[in-house]
């Protein structure tokens, strides 16, 4: 691997601006090899594949057969991990070769357990090292970290900074006042987390008489939930903090880092070439979409050189919109913006609604409102009737007007053609997050 000075801004600059037919035939490579190795190590993928009609892995060929093959869910993978304890049937290695078992959350059920061996520890490493440079951070940087070692995924995040050459100030979550005080201290140049848990710690300082835009950040690297991408939130945060925003994209069962947004603030670019090939497909048909410029759907992955557990079209559930052409640091991987969870989405009269379009509209009602949302549905499930409840944080100062109401309502409806009832709450009350903001609240539904 030839690595130039990331102070130039790449990374892997002979990777991250291949072009995109050379990446094809590379990939092409690497994912028959990948498939090889499936047949050969994966009980999971044996079976599933042979149900398919594949009898091995000659029967597949290349990537222009890959829309042939069967999808991988969530779903079946914590199947397959209740039925074969400890690490599922789609474990590819020995549990002697692992180095590192990551879990979930769990917040839908027990939690997933996510196997790296040594070699797919380094992988995630050099993507996030692509992603982070992306971002804006270079190794003479001082960054304080918001994320905890583990068990989850994102604490693969220190390793990846620390390996990029940054003097790292490792905080994480549970003490925000610790973190605030850090960040009074050492005026670090970055700082990583969450666009919801950077806007607490903003509320946070303020309430403490420190001036967040006074402490020296240059990047913030939002990742962990949609919404850096929304201008009214992107521009509330770099007006607190004095920085830039940039995104950041990962999931835990593929690379905790794949996307990074460049210094154009054009779109998040995939860095994770040689190691993920990524589909588009239309996230009700499956049907796969070209990756051009303005085309909308759901991410799917592949791995391309992965051990422990490897993913065969795994279905992300991440809802983006791609940005194609070419951007002036001369990477030449596809960007995209998430715009939501396929698996978030609510349906109002037929009408699709992602929650954090929601807050986009609403956070477009500044300086009334401060930004924090609740979507308060009626009842349990997917779909709901109008009108949508919706709890609007006011700004500091602010009154509950009426009028601001009707306008937001109003909004919604032109934008999102949707009718929703708008309630105001004081500002402060609507619950703050260390990690990911949950913007919908099921706890008033009705389950009959």
């Amino acid at each position: 691997m030839t690595v130039a000075d990331p102070t130039a801004g790449i990374f892997e600059p002979e990777v991250e601006t291949r072009d995109p037919t050379e990446q094809r035939g590379i990939d092409e490579a690497l994912f028959r090899k990948q498939i090889a190795y499936l047949f050969d190590n994966s009980d999971f993928y044996r079976d599933k594949l042979s149900n398919a009609g594949f009898r091995d892995a000659d029967a597949i060929g290349g990537l222009d057969n890959l829309a042939d093959l069967p999808f991988t869910t969530k779903d079946e993978l914590r199947q397959s991990q209740a039925e074969h304890a400890p690490l599922g049937a789609h474990c590819a290695a020995p549990l002697d070769q692992v180095a590192r078992i990551y879990s979930t959350s769990g917040t839908s059920g027990v939690p997933m357990y996510i196997p790296l061996t040594q070699a797919d520890l380094a992988c995630w490493i050099r993507t996030s090292q692509r992603t982070y440079t992306a971002a804006g951070i270079r190794p003479h940087h001082r960054v304080l970290t918001t994320y905890n070692s583990g068990p989850f995924v994102a604490g693969a995040v220190g390793e990846s900074l620390q390996a990029l050459g940054v003097n790292l100030i490792p905080v994480g979550t549970g003490n925000t006042d610790r973190l605030i005080t850090a960040l009074d201290r050492f005026h670090p140049n970055a700082m990583p987390g969450t666009p919801s848990f950077l806007t607490y710690i903003a509320e946070t300082a303020r309430a403490r008489s420190i001036d967040p835009a006074a402490c020296g950040l240059e990047t913030l690297v939002c990742g962990g939930e949609p919404g850096a991408s929304e201008p009214a939130v992107r521009q509330q945060l770099e007006t607190a903090f004095g920085a830039k925003v940039h995104e950041v994209m990962g999931i835990g069962d593929i690379s905790i880092s794949i996307w990074g947004e460049g210094p154009e603030q054009a779109g998040m670019h995939f860095c994770a070439q040689d190691f993920v090939h990524v589909e588009l497909i239309d996230p009700d048909t499956g049907d796969v979409l070209p990756l051009e410029d303005g085309a909308s759907g759901e991410l799917v992955y592949t791995h391309l050189q992965h051990q422990a557990a490897p993913l065969l079209r795994f279905r992300s559930r991440d809802h983006v919109v791609v940005q194609a052409g070419p951007v002036a640091s001369g990477r030449t991987g596809v960007r995209v913006r998430c715009i939501g969870r396929t698996d978030d989405m609510l349906i109002v009269r037929g009408v699709n609604l992602f929650p954090s379009a929601i807050r986009e509209v609403v956070s477009t009602l500044a300086p009334a409102v401060g930004g924090m949302i609740s979507v308060r549905p009626t009842q349990a499930g997917v779909k709901q009737e109008p009108p949508l409840p919706l709890a609007v944080e006011l700004a500091e100062g602010a009154t509950p007007d009426p009028a601001l109401a009707t306008a937001i309502e109003a909004a919604l409806r032109e934008r999102l053609i949707f009718t929703a009832k708008v309630e105001f709450v004081a500002p402060g009350s609507l619950a703050r997050s260390e990690y990911k903001s949950r913007l919908v609240d099921y706890s008033g539904a009705d389950d009959s």
